[in-house]
């Protein structure tokens, strides 16, 4: 799967290319650090981003973890990150999450990129439901979820702990396939 949109293409993500990953996450790693937190502490130096691509690529082949990758389609540079975590085969149901380097926040890419994956998602893995979970206070990753179609099931009150500690509520969004 390689999807071309306006100047960007959204490909699954292939491991030797771990070099490029570090920079995406280095490049954004403080906006990052909260809600990306896991992978932000597997990413602190060039061999731990090896080490944790090796194990994304092996839950990938396990059906648990699936890592794609927004380059620029006129540099090859890679400009975000989607993943589809948390698969559930018995309904079948996954959670997505994203990010786009900040300084291509704003064109709508994110969104473009989340509404092509959605259709591969749907047609490759046949998953019945997706859901994003967002921050309350992360109104551009709410837009994403609603121009996409995505429904606030609800919000769950202290739902998630930052990397600072903090305990914040996190709001549901959920997209039905047939």
């Amino acid at each position: 799967m390689k999807v071309l949109f306006r100047d960007y293409y959204i490909a699954p993500f292939d491991e030797s290319r771990y070099k490029e990953l570090y920079k995406l996450i280095d490049n954004n790693r403080s906006r990052l650090e909260d809600f990306f937190s896991g992978t932000v502490a597997r990413t602190r130096t060039l061999l731990d981003t090896k080490v944790y691509c090796d194990e994304m690529i092996t839950k990938k082949f396990q059906k648990e973890y699936f890592p794609f990758i927004i380059h620029s389609a006129s540099s090859d540079k890679f400009i975000g990150f989607i993943d589809v975590k948390n698969c559930v085969w018995n309904i079948p149901k996954a959670e997505i999450g994203y990010f786009v380097d900040k300084d291509f926040e704003g064109k709508a890419i994110i969104s473009q990129a989340v509404a092509l994956l959605l259709e591969y998602l749907v047609q490759e893995y046949q998953f019945k439901k997706l859901l994003i979970r967002v921050g309350t206070e992360n109104i551009g990753s709410q837009q994403v979820a609603l121009k996409n179609g995505f429904v606030l099931e609800g919000t769950i009150q202290r739902d998630y702990k930052t990397t600072k500690g903090q305990l914040v509520d996190l709001s549901y969004y959920g997209k039905l396939f047939d």
